[in-house]
């Protein structure tokens, strides 16, 4: 079972559209986007592909801007790709699942693309030349936030020990981010979890052989949602959990 605070789901609505440069890192195999400062690892096996991100600081906001999705389009360059009708500019989705972090010694113009108060979006060579020739390096771009459409729902990776559970939370719907969690055993209360890192979230407590409950809660809409025994009371370190429901 699971359900909303509000007792009913909202849909997370596309922002207006805004300006932006974007750049590309790694190669044509996306090796080097896998990881990252999300947590998210192999992001081929947990279902992210090569459509991807690493934000620059202000977007990626210590790690609540992980699981945002962003749809991005390249304009007011040569370099641009076209869509097939050969007018207007091929757009793509991402999922930011990685940092881009400052390099002070570079400008902000020149080399610090990165740098705060930039939005920046440092992208996967595979999803950077759906929407440029990967020649250019760099482009202007328009991006908004828009829905995560993601299949299933969300998924909990664990690690920790019977008293310690860092919890990786993927596949989010909706706004895609997470504000706070909270987990329960079947033999306990609620435990707020803190953020850890990233996609990741702890809580201290003898959790250990009980079916465990999430409680999450959006950043971006603030809605909450609750799964219900997700997790069996066998559960163990290193694996994952599907839940039946997510965002929208």
């Amino acid at each position: 079972m699971a359900r909303l605070s509000n007792g009913y789901a909202t849909y997370f609505k596309p922002s207006k559209w805004k300006y932006a440069h974007a750049t590309f890192y790694g190669d044509d195999s996306a090796s080097e986007t896998m990881g990252g400062a999300c947590g998210y690892g192999n992001l081929f096996n947990n279902g992210y592909g090569t459509n991807t991100a690493a934000l620059s600081t202000v977007l990626f906001n210590n790690g609540y801007g992980c699981g945002s999705c962003y749809q991005i389009m390249c304009v007011g360059s040569k370099w641009c790709n076209r869509n097939g009708y050969g007018h207007g500019s091929t757009s793509i989705t991402v999922t930011a699942t990685n940092l881009c972090p400052p390099n002070w010694a570079q400008d902000s113009n020149a080399g610090g693309w990165c740098n705060p108060p930039r939005a920046h979006f440092d992208l996967s060579m595979p999803a950077f030349k759906k929407i440029a020739f990967y020649r250019a390096g760099i482009v202007p771009v328009q991006y908004r936030r828009v829905p995560c459409g993601k299949k299933g729902g969300i998924r909990f990776s664990l690690q920790g020990n019977n008293y310690w559970l860092l919890t990786t939370v993927m596949n989010v719907g909706g706004a895609g981010d997470i504000a706070k969690m909270w987990v329960k055993g079947s033999r306990t209360g609620w435990i707020s979890m803190s953020h850890n890192w990233g996609a990741s979230h702890q809580a201290f407590g003898q959790l250990g052989g009980q079916c465990l409950s999430f409680k999450i809660q959006s950043y971006s809409t603030r809605e909450t949602i609750i799964a219900y025994n997700v997790v069996p009371a066998y559960w163990s370190v290193g694996m994952t959990y599907q839940a039946k429901v997510n965002f929208r």
